[in-house]
């Protein structure tokens, strides 16, 4: 998540006067969304670092010949987080919306009620005094019922 800010930021400050920071940039952004969303494939990970030194040796200015730094460090001291990524599916930092799945611990819920109340899009089910449940397919991930609960039972 974080090399993807670096990279949208780079992205957006190109000047757009050579070929492989203008467009190289804007792939590579591409490609880290993907992944944050869920939707990487293993190949891009490879892609990524095959792409990375063609824009540092291609670029005119010095921002376009960093602009690789933050995502190669990224690749270097958290690969396993890439892989968790575009194999698992899943984000362990809990950084990326779309690969968290809300739940509810059933042993910390009183079943108050709060959550429920909060709830924009009605994903939560259960009676009063009982453990609830959230609907994953209705869930916008919006952490209301996280902030609301103060019972600690709602997990991302």
């Amino acid at each position: 998540d974080l090399a993807r800010y670096f990279m949208a930021f780079i992205q957006s400050e190109s000047c757009g006067k050579c070929v492989p920071c203008r467009e190289g940039t804007k792939q590579m952004l591409a490609i880290l969304e993907r992944v944050c969303a869920g939707e990487g494939e293993p190949a891009d990970i490879a892609l990524i670092e095959e792409l990375g030194p063609v824009i540092q040796d291609g670029s005119l200015c010095g921002l376009g010949k960093s602009a690789y730094n933050p995502v190669a460090t990224a690749l270097r001291y958290f690969r396993d987080e890439f892989s968790a990524h575009v194999a698992d599916k899943r984000c362990p930092a809990g950084a990326c919306k779309a690969l968290l799945n809300y739940y509810i611990e059933a042993d910390k819920c009183r079943g108050c009620t709060l959550c429920i109340r909060v709830c924009p899009v009605d994903a939560i089910t259960g009676e009063r005094g009982k453990p609830h449940v959230i609907d994953p397919d209705k869930c916008i991930k919006c952490d209301a019922c996280i902030e609301k609960c103060r019972f600690a039972a709602i997990r991302a």
